[in-house]
Order: C-alpha cells, then structure tokens, then sequence
C-alpha cells in the first residue's frame, strides 16, 4: 500500500505546482530537438537574406474579416471533437482498442492522432480508435451525448486538467457509472473528484482527499518551507520513482508503476511518448489486446529522453538548452548578436518566460516569432523556461549577471499563468517579492487556450472566463501589466500560432517600458492627461476626490527633483491651471482652453491608421468635437519635456439619440488626435492618466483580451501607461488596466469624518441632552418634549419618524414617560444617524500623507469592525461586553429608538474615538503629523509605568469615558492590530510609486477596497489589482448577506401584511463585490434560496438548492442588472447566479412557494420559449459597453422626458448572460421587460461611505424603479430600498430615507460644503455634482423630498455671501448648479415661490455675462 500512497503524492504534490501544464519533461531523442533548431535557424537566416520582417513567419490573422458575432451560437468553444476522431482504415484481424480523452488544452490532438495512427500503421498486436474531447466542448448537449456514447465503447478514458468544477461534474456523471466496464482510467491532475476515477489494475486513487494524509501534508509542509526548489526535487523524483517501483515484487507495484509512467509518457506530449503509452496500458491490461498476444513477447518501451527542468532556450542555438548564463551569453553575444547587428553593449535586454512543454514538443511558433520581432528592434532576449509552473527559480538563476545585478530591463511572461504556482496553488506574495528585487516592468501575455482564433475575434466578450480568471486575474495579483493576447490554436491542428499584429504591439510595447528604464530621465517625455467629465463648464481636471492641479503640481516638483525636464513649469496650483485652461472658467466646447496643437486632417488620416473607421460614427474629420473647422485641436500646455493634456471626451454626452444606442459608439477623431498626438507627434515616452477616471478604458471593443479592432488598443498602441486611480476603486483600476494596458498607482480618498450636526439638528441634540437630565420632572419634561417635536417637523424629521407626534395637537404633557422617552429615543437614533455618518472631507492631494486628527478619523472606523477570520474583535463590541451587553442588541435597540440604547450606542462611540486618539497622540509631532509610529513601550514612561501594573492609555481613555471594567486583555489584538494599520496610514508612497513606473521599476501589488474594511489596501501608491473572482462570494460574505436579506424580508414582510415580495430587482456593482468579497452576490443568491459552494480547490463555482423546508419561506424571484465593469470582472459569477436561478425555476415545487418558477412558467408561456429561457434573470450592457448613459443625459441635459431615460435603461441594460450559451451577452429586451413587469421592489447596496447615492451618478443610472412602474400592469411604484452595510450596524433603509440621509450629511452639511469650498475650484465642483445626482434620484425613482431642494437653494443662492463665492471661485460650476435649480423646477421635481425662480432666472443670466466677459 506505501507505494499506492508514495505514487499518488508524487503526483498531487506535482499536479499541484504543474496543474494546467501541457507539459513534457522528455522528447524522443536529442537529434530530434537539434533538427529543429537548425530548421528554425534556416527561417533566421533566410529573414536576413531577404531583409524582410520576422514576422513573415507569423501565420495572418485568419480572421480579419470575420463577422462580430458571438461564435458558436454563445459558445466560446465550437470546434468539433470529430476532428479529433482516428478510425483504423485496415484493422487486419488486430484487436481494436478504443481510446476515449478528454482535455483541457488542444495541444494534444496533433499528437494523439499521430500516435494513434502510427499504432494502426505499425503494429502487429493491436489498432487504435481515438477520440478526443476538448473540455469546454462538453457545454454543448451534442457534443456531451456524443461523449456519453463514446466512453460507453471504449477500452480505456484519459483525463488530464480538469479543472472547471461543472465539467469535471459531467466528466465524473458519465464515467463513474462505465468505470468497472472499462479497462484502464488514467486521469492526470485534475480536481480530486475526477482523480478518484483512476483505475489501472490494482491502483486506485478511491481515497483521494477524503482522509487525511501524512504524505500529502508532509509535501505540502515542505513546499511552504523550500519553494521551487522543493518542486524540482518532485520533478526528479517523479523521473526515479518508476525505477524504483520496478524491483518491488508486487502486482501493486507493477500497476502503480505504470501509472506512473502513463504520467511520465503523458507529460511527455510528443507522438513518440503517447505511442508509447498506449502500446503499455493496451497489452497489459486492455483485454482483447491481452488475450491476443498470451503466446506473444510483450513490446519493451523506450525510456524517455529527458531534458533538463530548467535552462535557457533560443530557437537558433547550436545547443539544445543552456543551464548557466555565462554558456548562453559566451554563444550569444559573441555570434548571434554580431550576425544579428545587435550590440550587446548598449541593447536593452528582455527576459522571456516560456513553457517548457512548447519546445519539447516543438509546438513554438509562437515563442520564436515574438523573439525574432524583439531581436528585429535591436534588443537581447533571455528565454527561459521551467519544469514545474513555479518561475521564481529559473528566474533568479537566469536574469542576474554574475555580478548579482539584474541582466533584463523587461520581463515578458508568455505562459499566461501566475509566476508561482498553477491555478490550484499561488504564491503571490513570494512572486512579488522576487519581482521586485529584479525591479523591471513585469508583463504578462496571454495565449489562447480554450478558443481559436476565429472564436476569440468573433467574440465580443473577448478572452474566455475561465482564463481570465486563471490568466489574467491571478497574474495580476503578482503585479503583472498588459495583458495581450499573442497566440492561440489552429483550430484544425490545434497547434500554437501566433497572431502578427498580436506579436508587432507586444515587442513595441515591451522596448518602450525598457526605454522608460534605460534612457536618462532628462530626455524623457512624459504626457500628463487630465480629464473633463462632464464635458463643457468648469469640469477641466476631474477626478474622484483629488485635488488635480495640486497633485500635478506636487508630481512635476518631484519630476524636476529627478532630473526631468519641466522647463518653466510654474510651482503654483492656480498658475499651473490657468495656463492649462487659459481661463479657469474654461469650457472645452470654446476656445478658452490652451490650444498645444493642431493637426491638419492630412496629417490625421496619415497617422492615425484607423481614421477611417470612425467615420461610420462620426463622418469625415475635422468633425465639430476639439476641432476649430479645419483642423483636429489637441488642448494643454508643454513645459519642456513634460505635457499636460485634456483628455477628450466620449461626444455623445448631449445627444439624445446617440444616448440611445444600445452599443456605445466609436471615439470621435478629436479623441483619436489627441492619442496620436501623445505617440507619434510629441513623441512621449509614457503616459500618466491622472485620476479616477477618463474614458480611454471604457471605449467599445472586447471585455478582457482584445483585438487590433478594439478602440482602447487602437488608441494607447505603443504608449506606457500610468494611471494615478483611486484606492477605493479596484473594478474600474482593472478595467483600465486590461483595456487600456495601464500600470495603475493608487491613491488616498480623504479620510473619513464624522457629519456631525448643524443648525436644527444640533440644537436637537442638546434638547435630548437636556431632556436625559430632567426627564422625570413633571414640569420640564414634558416642555423639552414639546420642543423636541416642534424643532424635528421643523428639520422635516417627520418624514423618517412614523409616529412623531402631530405638530398641531400634540402635548406631552397628556403623555406618560415612557411615550415621552420613546419620542426622545426615536428623534435621538435619527439624529445620530446623521451625526456619526461618515463622509469624506475635502479633496486629495497625491503625496500628501493624512494628519494625525485625519488618521484617527479612519482608524475609529477600521475598529469599529470585527475581524473574526484574525481573532480580533473591534472596539465597540468589547466595550459593550464590559457592560454585561452584545453589542448587536445594542445597535438593535438603536435603530428601534430605545433610548437608552441610544444613550450606550453613543457612550461608546465616545469612548472608541478617545482610546483611538490616546494612541495616536503617542505618535503624533508638534506639526500634528505623524512621522513614525511609536509603540507604548518606546517610552520610557510608559515602560516603567507597565512594570507596575499601569493602564495603556488608549484603556485608560475607555476607563474615564465611563466604563471602568473595560477587560484590556480583550482590547490587545485590536490594539496590536490598529498600530499596524496607523503605519499604513500614514506612509507616503504616491509620488515614489509614480516615479518608479516612469522611471521603468516594477511596482509592488496591492489590492484595492475600502481600507476600512481590507487595510490592506494601505499604504497607497501600489499597482492596484482585484481579487480572484472565483474567490467570491466568501464564507464571511454569505453569511453577513443572509443578515440583510433576513432584515429586507421582515421590514417588506411587515409593511405588507406578512405578504413576501414576489419579485425584486438588484443592481450588482464590481467594486462593491471586491469590497465586500461578494456580499451583494451572495444576497441574490440568498433570496433565491441557493447556496454557493467550494470546490476542492476552494474556489466558488457551485450552487447548490437549499430545500424549501429549510429555506421556511418561498423563493423569491430576481432581476439582476450588473454593471459593464461588474460583467467584465465577474461573469463566471454571473455563470453561478443564472445556473442557480435556473435550478429554482425548474425545481418541482408549488408556485406559491416559488416565485421563480411561477414567473418562468408565465414568461415561458408568453414569450413562446422554454421555461428555462425564459428564467434569464442576468442582465448587463453589451460587451464592451457600459451604463445606461441615463447618468450622461441628466449630467449634460440631454434628455427629453423621463420616457427616454427608461428608453435608454431598457435598450443598454437589455443583454442577457445565459450560462447555457457562454460567449455572448444576448439582447433579449422582451424577457428584460416581462421580467421587470412582476418586480415589487428595487433594490441597491450601499457598502462603503467613501461613495454614496449622491457622490456618483453610477446609483441613479443603474436605477430600474421608474422603469418597473411604466412595465406593471397596475402602474404602481415598486417599493426602492437600499442596504447600507457602511458601518458594523448594518441597516435596510427606504430610498427616500437614504436620499434625505445622504442630502443632510452631505449637501445641506456645512461642515462637507466649507471642506469642498476650501480646495477652491475643484470643490464647487463637488457641490454642484452632488446637486445634480440628488436631481436625478428624482428622475428615475422620484424619491426626492421637496425640502431637499429648498434647503439647498437657502444654502447656495439665497445667501449672497455665498452665492458669490460660488461663482467667484468657478462660474461654470455655479451656472450648473443654478441651470440643475431651474430643470428640478421645470421638471416638476421642486415647488418653490415665484420670488426663488425670478432670483435663479435673474442670476443665470448674470453668471452668463460674468463668463462671457461682458
């Protein structure tokens, strides 16, 4: 039994670290491999007879012409297994053994086939008749009853790589029951329910993953503790081990050596190898073959030639690989590179990471071409390669010199897969670290695994799901950039081939990042882009909570310090942007900006290759966007080497019909210009995009993995890009950073503050104040009550207090204490609601580190939650516990205004916020910064003041706040924890993280989030990723989403007489599911009543049907309308929701208990289609498309009526996921509106109080409430709530009662505006887009209280001090905000006197003349 258990650890310790590989350790003979290097060679040479581009060797794109259309009818994969199919043509009386396999990779076929053919052609014992099956072919029920029927027949099945937790399901369902019939299963890393299948004679692996295993802990113990080099023991161990096995005497033995060396011949790939294989396992154990050959001498198989498991490989070498530097630089630089005319000296040189599977199979047309095409410009190449799928080994052999200095200036990695490790076992952090001390740019690139070409260009959604997730999403955690996709399979062959222009970007794009490291930075070109959103007005250097021109002028101050040339850039923020605009009162549809350039339209159709193509949107250039009539004009201004450009903007932002389209239209030429311009006329040597975000990344073409017809390619072409984004907003960092290649720097929104209160509310609060101390005095008690009412309908608190008393009648006098207590408790949890609201205040400076007030500001909040997944449970709850209390009792009798609920709730609040500065002050100069973190026993009094039992301050603080048995043993995790984040906090690594790109370094990974949740996002200035999509929705994540599904269903439940909601509609966004890993995922999930479920591996992509019995109510129907950045980070979560969504509406149950089935059988019957169409409740935008521009019209003033707003929301939002049909987001606008017809609630998540409902206008445009009621039968207005998970105390409020939350702390709150008003220009700005996005919560779901507008028109234009600020410090702004006044009147959203609108008619006019000069 040992060497059962020795074989298959061997091989899970391998199939763990080489999962995915297609690799072969062993080819037939040395002579072999070196005829193809002299072959490949010959092409070299003759490339340099004939003066012609390598890539004369690149196989055309096969699909230039090929219609946009998903292929496959939805399928990403439509190729046919009967490609794959040998028939012996003369079996002459042999046996015939069927061999039936399935793969993940295609690089198989060409090799089976010839193996198998060979077989037929040369055996006398035996013919062969194979089949092979790609695994994502097993999608398609043809294909699958096809599948079914084969292994039915077959002798033997071969598995190897699969990994997709639903096909590894089929795989297993069809074999699982034939496997005693068949005569050998050899199944090679896999998931372990399809690896229990392996059978060859004795050798089982039935056990596998269900007891625990000394050998396989002990592997993996060793791999945490050695690495890659344990790996490549495994390697050397797994070529022994058969030969070992081979002198033990048992049958068990002897079988597990042949599945041993099934493996071995299996990873060898080569037709030789596999040939080998079958004549093995078919004349020792398929029995047919067997019984012909008893009087027969049994074939002796050859032993594989092995090459070693790492090494460099060139595909002109005279030797076959090199295993030391020095033996490849002594042929390379002293004859390649002189017959090449490449000077050693002065190249910059590109490390390449290969599979090692390519070569031995000779299957690398597609390395050789990108290693000719980088030689062609003059550069050094260093391929290498590894046994196992842990680089981090032959990277540190190979790209040091023997100095110990780094040899590369670029890395390319062409395996497409993390650098440590599979898709089953990653060590990101051990990746990074390596990559850093190399210190190069870091590329990885993606060959095509599951599609052909012709399926990757015909697809909209790009590159398929799964390898996105695996090769794409998992690299990036590493710190990978520039996903390009530069080879795939030949569809008939399944040989790797690469893609021309594919290969050309690629190399261009590879010499400039190893320019940026190599030239001297004061010959450099640097193109700073600013942005304009909305366009026209004073909107010139938006971005999310960044002051722009301060940060610009903090980045050209360090630009200077090191050595760039900024001529005479001024150091002043309004001198910098008055010479961007001209006028800070700039709008971009005159010419007030600064005009840089203009290109003549000869000189535009010249140099931007794709001119033509935007004709069919735009007509003929100069066009009438950043055009003077003539000519194509490029605003900013150049200082030396460095420009500050305005990004264009989309174009359509005010064109009613262009809004309108379903699919988003091309750039205009201006856009194009200005991107030629950057590359081809001011020559920049990079890029950086400054701030969140431009429209670059959201231009049409495919999602991930995109074609030389896809518009972000088209446009950036060559350029390195930057981009400055914002840290709590990793979904559409990654968008930029797949679509537009940008190498993202995160960067800090402003700490988050308490609202605190204001005018009526403040004076609330000390009336509740007042009331605690005399509330049983007959006398003053009931007078403060009175009060207390009277000033709560005069804040228009009446609106979120159901039963607060009439204005008019009421006397508390007439009431006992215990309804004056409730009035009190119900007014005090209102209000404190408001003041403990977090909002960000002011705006971001880039390189500016928060000050000590603002980092105990967000460590209060990172405190406030536990962190059970590290044993640290937050402050509150260990407060509450010193009292005898839970502290979600607390929070309960809080939010249901029990007073002295509120009273505690806010003691320890209190108390929190003083341990939190106690700490911090200990670290805090006299500049009230903190420069470094001091620990409590750095002081020496605070040493000797713990050797005699004294209380750390931050205890002593919660003592003195009124709790004295705070336990402080509770308090040290948190504590501990806290002083970590505060060293996260106030590190400053912005400018440096910018540099280090521009200066051609590789920049450390991070995640991106809300760092109250994930501090790990801190410090910033890090290249920002996501997460593993698989990863989500965590356990942590589906149990807080039961919480608030749970709270929606008992609040609709009580507002309905005990009735369940029938149907609600969700909006899922991609970086609130980072956030919260998959919360508002989960909750879909929940009211459906299914559950996701991990594989083995750990990854989600499984759903299983709670049963209704346990569920204890029905399943509740959905309609989900994800973002396009959502779609284009998480659709194989998509996948998940409609597979379960389907299994609930074909589960057999009453339709009174399941209203997904009870729709689905309605819609079916209506629409004509099965129910199982008709369940299709996933919806997004077409790919490469995103919003429903409803935002885009109420920003710019582009809409009719409310009608073309629902219009546009049903014509953009209207494409259907079906998990049945794959590739392709299918427009299905009747099934969208028969779906959102039954809905009865709409439904939005609030997760992070950086962002909310009136900062962005993302909430409003995704919102479906107006929508639903134009659909209903009965036209009545589905009820809008919206979870807001912002704080530990999470609550399910109304939308109005959000809206109004949000107004008060924010709009109407002195304490945001004057925060705003202080960084200027930028901040009435702010104001403004807040106004505007409040005005279109009205437009969608007429959820805006009148008191919301007339508040804000008191605040803004009735008070003349203020109005004149306004339109001092930015009167394009403030004419914005007086235009969103009169269209909220005009539209029928605000009543307000005659005198206010002949005031807002009367200063419009006056603020037109200001910014027309007259």
């Amino acid at each position: 039994m040992a060497s059962f258990k020795l074989a298959a650890a061997v091989l899970l310790s391998v199939g763990a670290s080489t999962a995915w590989q297609t690799r072969t350790s062993f080819v037939n003979s040395p002579r072999t491999i070196q005829k193809s290097a002299l072959q490949t060679a010959a092409l070299y040479n003759k490339a340099a007879v004939q003066r012609t581009s390598p890539l004369s060797m690149v196989v055309t794109d096969p699909t230039k012409n090929a219609p946009t259309l998903g292929g496959g009818g939805g399928m990403f994969t439509a190729s046919n297994a009967e490609n794959r199919r040998v028939v012996p043509e003369d079996v002459r009386g042999r046996p015939t053994m069927k061999i039936v396999y399935v793969v993940l990779e295609s690089q198989y076929q060409s090799s089976m086939t010839a193996a198998a053919k060979r077989i037929n052609a040369g055996s006398d014992n035996m013919a062969v008749e194979c089949v092979g099956y790609l695994l994502e072919e097993l999608r398609n029920e043809d294909a699958f009853e096809q599948f079914k029927k084969d292994v039915s027949e077959a002798n033997v099945f071969i598995g190897s790589l699969i990994f997709v937790q639903e096909l590894a399901e089929k795989v297993s369902e069809v074999v699982t029951p034939l496997r005693d019939q068949l005569d050998a299963v050899l199944v090679f890393p896999s998931m372990p329910e399809v690896m229990r299948l392996n059978k060859v004679g004795s050798f089982t692996m039935k056990n596998l993953g269900q007891s625990k295993s000394v050998v396989a802990d002990f592997m993996k113990k060793k791999k945490q503790e050695d690495g890659s080099s344990f790996e490549e023991g495994m390697l050397k161990l797994l070529r022994t081990l058969p030969k070992v096995l081979k002198f033990l005497p048992s049958d068990k033995a002897a079988d597990a050596r042949t599945f041993m060396m099934s493996f071995q011949y299996w990873l060898g790939g080569s037709p030789e190898n596999l040939e080998s294989l079958l004549l093995m396992v078919g004349q020792d154990y398929v029995g047919p073959v067997k019984e012909s050959m008893k009087d027969k001498e049994k074939v002796v198989m050859q032993e594989p030639v092995l090459l070693p498991d790492k090494a460099i490989w060139h595909p002109v070498a005279p030797d076959i690989v090199f295993e030391t530097n020095e033996k490849y630089f002594q042929w390379y630089n002293n004859e390649f590179c002189p017959d090449a005319g490449i000077d050693p000296k002065t190249a910059p040189t590109v490390g390449i990471i290969l599979q090692k599977s390519h070569i031995n199979t000779k299957d690398d047309t597609h390395y050789v071409s990108l290693i000719s095409e980088l030689e062609s410009r003059g550069a050094r190449v260093v391929p290498i390669y590894s046994g196992g799928l842990d680089f981090s080994g032959p990277v540190e052999d190979y790209f040091y010199g023997t100095n110990g200095k780094p040899i590369v200036d670029t890395i390319i990695n062409l395996t497409g897969f993390a650098l440590v490790g599979g898709p089953a076992s990653q060590d990101h952090k051990k990746a990074a670290s390596v990559l850093k001390k190399l210190n190069v740019p870091y590329m990885c690139a993606v060959p095509l695994v599951f599609q052909s070409f012709e399926e990757w260009q015909a697809s909209e959604l790009g590159l398929h799901p799964i390898q996105v997730a695996l090769q794409v999403s998992l690299p990036e955690i590493d710190g990978a950039i520039e996903p390009i996709i530069y080879a795939g399979r030949e569809g008939a062959t399944g040989r790797s081939v690469p893609l021309a222009d594919r290969v050309n970007l690629l190399a261009d794009r590879a010499m400039k990042w190893s320019n940026l490291r190599t030239k001297k930075n004061e010959e450099k070109k640097i193109a700073i882009t600013i942005f304009s959103f909305p366009p026209d007005k004073g909107n010139v250097g938006t971005a999310a909570y960044l002051d722009v021109f301060d940060s610009i002028k903090a980045v050209l101050k360090q630009l200077k310090k090191e050595g760039y040339n900024i001529g005479d850039a001024p150091d002043d923020k309004e001198a910098i942007m008055e010479s961007v605009l001209n006028d800070p009162e700039a709008r971009i549809s005159s010419p007030e900006l600064n005009v840089a350039y203009r290109m003549s339209t000869d000189e535009y159709y010249e140099l931007t290759p794709y001119a033509k193509d935007l004709e069919e949107n735009w007509g003929p250039a100069p066009g009438n966007l950043n055009s003077d009539g003539q000519n194509l004009v490029v605003y900013g201004k150049q200082f030396g080497n460095v420009f500050i450009g305005v990004q264009p903007s989309f174009g359509y932002e005010g064109d009613p019909m262009r809004l309108l389209f379903a699919k988003s239209a091309s750039p205009h030429h201006g856009f194009a210009a200005y991107y030629t311009y950057l590359e081809k006329v001011f020559n920049a040597d990079a890029v950086l995009h400054f701030g969140t975000h431009g429209s670059l990344e959201f231009m049409p073409g495919k999602q991930v993995g995109m074609s030389g017809t896809c518009y972000p390619d088209r446009l950036i072409n060559s350029l390195p890009s930057a981009y400055l984004y914002a840290a709590n907003n990793p979904s559409e960092a990654t968008i930029a950073k797949r679509r537009s290649y940008s190498a993202t720097v995160s960067y800090l929104t402003p700490p988050a503050e308490n609202a605190g209160l204001y005018k009526g509310l403040k004076e609330l609060k000390e009336l509740i104040s007042s009331y605690q101390g005399l509330r049983e005095n007959e006398a003053r008690g009931p007078a403060i009550i009175n009060s207390i009412v009277s000033t709560a309908w005069t804040c228009n608190l009446d609106k979120d207090i159901a039963d607060l008393p009439n204005l008019e009648t009421f006397d508390a006098k007439t009431v006992d204490l215990e309804r004056r207590d409730d009035i009190a408790g119900k007014v005090y949890s209102q209000i404190m609601q408001i003041e403990s609201r977090l909002l960000p205040c002011g705006l971001h400076t880039v390189g500016v580190p928060p000050s000590a007030e603002e980092a105990i500001a967000t460590l209060v909040n990172i405190a406030q939650l536990d962190r059970p997944e590290d044993n640290i449970e937050g402050i509150p709850r260990v407060i509450a516990a010193s009292v005898g209390r839970e502290i979600n009792e607390v929070y309960r009798g809080n939010n249901q205004g029990v007073l002295t609920d509120v009273e505690l709730n806010e003691k320890i609040v209190m108390a929190s916020r003083a341990a939190v500065r106690a700490l911090v002050n200990q670290s805090t100069d006299s500049n009230g910064r903190v420069k470094e973190v001091k620990n409590f026993f750095d002081d020496v009094g605070g040493f000797f003041g713990s050797l005699v039992g004294a209380k750390k301050p931050w205890t002593q603080a919660i003592i003195d706040a009124g709790f004295p048995n705070v336990s402080e043993e509770r308090l040290a995790p948190v504590f501990a924890y806290l002083e970590f984040c505060l060293k996260q906090v106030v590190a400053n690594n912005e400018l440096p993280g910018i540099m280090e790109l521009l200066n051609g370094q590789f920049l450390m990974p991070a995640p991106g989030g809300d760092p109250i949740r994930n501090p790990d996002v801190l410090p910033t200035g890090r290249n920002m990723h996501a997460l593993d999509p698989s990863s989500i929705p965590t356990t942590a994540a589906v149990e807080v989403s039961e919480d608030v599904v749970r709270k929606l269903l008992e609040k609709l439940a009580d507002e309905n007489d005990g009735a369940y909601p029938e149907s609600i509609a969700f909006t899922l966004w991609g970086t609130d599911n980072i956030k919260t890993y998959g919360e508002s995922l989960a909750q879909v999930l929940a009211l459906v009543g299914v559950r996701p479920v991990a594989d083995s591996l750990g990854r989600v992509n499984k759903v299983e049907l709670i049963p209704l019995e346990k569920l204890g109510r029905p399943r509740i129907d959905v309609v989900v309308s994800c973002s396009g950045v959502f779609r284009d980070l998480f659709i194989n979560q998509m996948n998940l929701m409609d597979r379960g969504i389907k299994m609930a509406a074909e589960a057999d149950e009453p339709l009174d208990q399941n209203f997904v089935r009870k729709h689905a059988i309605e819609q079916a019957a209506e629409l004509n289609v099965s129910v199982r169409e008709a369940a299709c409740r996933v919806f997004s935008n077409s790919a490469g498309s995103y919003s429903a521009n409803v935002g885009l019209a109420i920003e710019n003033g582009g809409w009719e009526d409310e009608s073309q707003l629902q219009e546009q929301f049903l014509t953009r939002k209207g494409f259907a996921f079906n998990a049945d049909k794959p590739g392709m987001m299918e427009q299905q606008a009747d099934l969208f509106k028969a779906a959102l017809k039954t809905v009865d609630v709409t439904f939005q998540n609030l997760d992070s109080s950086e962002i909310s409902i009136t900062d962005v206008s993302h909430y409003y445009d995704s919102d479906p409430t107006k929508v639903v009621q134009g659909l209903r039968d009965d036209k009545r207005k589905p009820m809008s709530l919206m979870a807001d998970t912002t704080t530990a105390n999470a609550q399910v409020r109304t939308l109005s009662e959000t809206v109004r939350l949000d107004a008060r702390t924010k709009l109407l709150n002195p304490k945001f505006y004057e925060g705003m008003l202080s960084t200027g220009y930028e901040g009435v700005r702010e104001i403004q887009k807040r106004l505007r996005n409040t005005m279109g919560w009205s437009a969608t779901a007429g959820e805006v209280d009148n008191f919301v507008f007339e508040d804000a028109n008191d605040v803004f234009i009735n008070d003349p001090e203020m109005q004149q600020r306004l339109l001092d410090t930015n009167p394009n702004a403030f004419r914005d905000m007086v235009t969103t006044f009169l269209e909220a009147n005009g539209r029928g959203y605000w009543e307000t006197s005659e005198e206010n609108i002949e005031r807002l008619q009367e200063l419009y006019a006056e603020v037109e003349d200001r910014i027309e000069g007259v």
